[in-house]
């Protein structure tokens, strides 16, 4: 793993679609576990397949052995595969809706699954220092049917610091949801977001927009104004339309260049409360000597 990132930091590292592992200090989380290598197929449901079109820069053999939680926005093959399912242990601390939590518990066996219902949290603790998270509104689909086919979604604000201090950095993640009302109320409540991770990629089934595109990711970062933003999710499945330069092009018109960190998997970014690491410019992200480094 490396040496510890200090404690006023949070570093992630990319491995593809929605999967980041994330550290702060001594604690290591997951977030939505994708591992399907290029070409192999995820299931989303009802008999629906999508190819994917990418190759992780972490194979599920090679995941950290000391993770303190895995954070999975919604169980969806492209974000909780059979990899992943066959490599975690059963005692993995999993933070997810309340429907995966079930689903989790009762068909695999991962007995510490925890529901959140939104706005309820849970907090992860070792050696002293913390990360609370938080279950924030996502939601999949605007179309009453398809809502009641679709998994239930949650974002997440993951908080960390010291386990008696205030919160040094916050890291929104927006789950697989769309630009909906309800996401106006993280706006209200959280005003002090040091990156905002967002699943993009335009995804449409039957026709039916599932994900944000890149002019809904670019809103949804105008009304949050974080100061740093990670485009995640997007040209990684067939299921997906509107690519990272749609995204690229909206953040530009939106005057938000500057705040937009792109990542390449394999690549990490490291948050600190007033920045995160950047090199070549708004839009392109060098690789360098540890850049290039395969493993977490």
């Amino acid at each position: 793993m490396g040496e510890r990132p200090p404690e006023d930091h949070v570093e992630l590292f990319f491995v593809g679609n929605a999967t980041l592992i994330i550290r702060y200090g001594p604690l290591t989380l997951l977030t939505d576990p994708n591992f399907l290598h290029r070409g192999e197929y995820a299931y989303l449901g009802h008999g629906l397949l999508s190819r994917r079109r990418t190759e992780p820069a972490l194979n599920a053999a090679a995941l950290p052995s000391d993770l303190d939680g895995v954070i999975l926005s919604h169980l969806h093959g492209d974000h909780f595969d059979r990899r992943a399912r066959a490599a975690l242990p059963r005692s993995a601390p999993i933070i997810t809706t309340p429907h995966a939590a079930r689903r989790l518990q009762g068909l695999h066996g991962f007995h510490r699954a925890t529901g959140l219902r939104t706005w309820q949290h849970h907090t992860l603790i070792r050696d002293g220092l913390r990360v609370t998270v938080t279950a924030l509104p996502a939601r999949h689909s605007t179309n009453r049917l398809a809502q009641a086919l679709l998994p239930p979604v949650m974002g997440s604000l993951l908080e960390f610091g010291t386990v008696t201090g205030e919160p040094v950095l916050r890291l929104y993640l927006s789950g697989d949801t769309l630009l909906v009302p309800e996401l106006q109320q993280i706006a209200r409540r959280h005003q002090d977001i040091d990156l905002a991770v967002l699943h993009l990629g335009g995804t449409r089934i039957a026709g039916l927009p599932l994900t944000m595109d890149g002019s809904q990711g670019a809103r949804l970062a105008r009304m949050l104004a974080p100061r740093r933003i990670l485009p995640v999710h997007h040209d990684d499945y067939t299921v997906m339309t509107s690519p990272l330069s749609d995204f690229l092009w909206e953040a530009d018109r939106a005057g938000l260049a500057d705040r937009v960190q792109p990542c390449l998997p394999g690549e990490r970014v490291v948050v600190a409360r007033e920045h995160a690491t950047t090199a070549g410019g708004p839009w392109r992200r060098r690789r360098t000597a540890t850049d290039n480094r395969r493993t977490p």
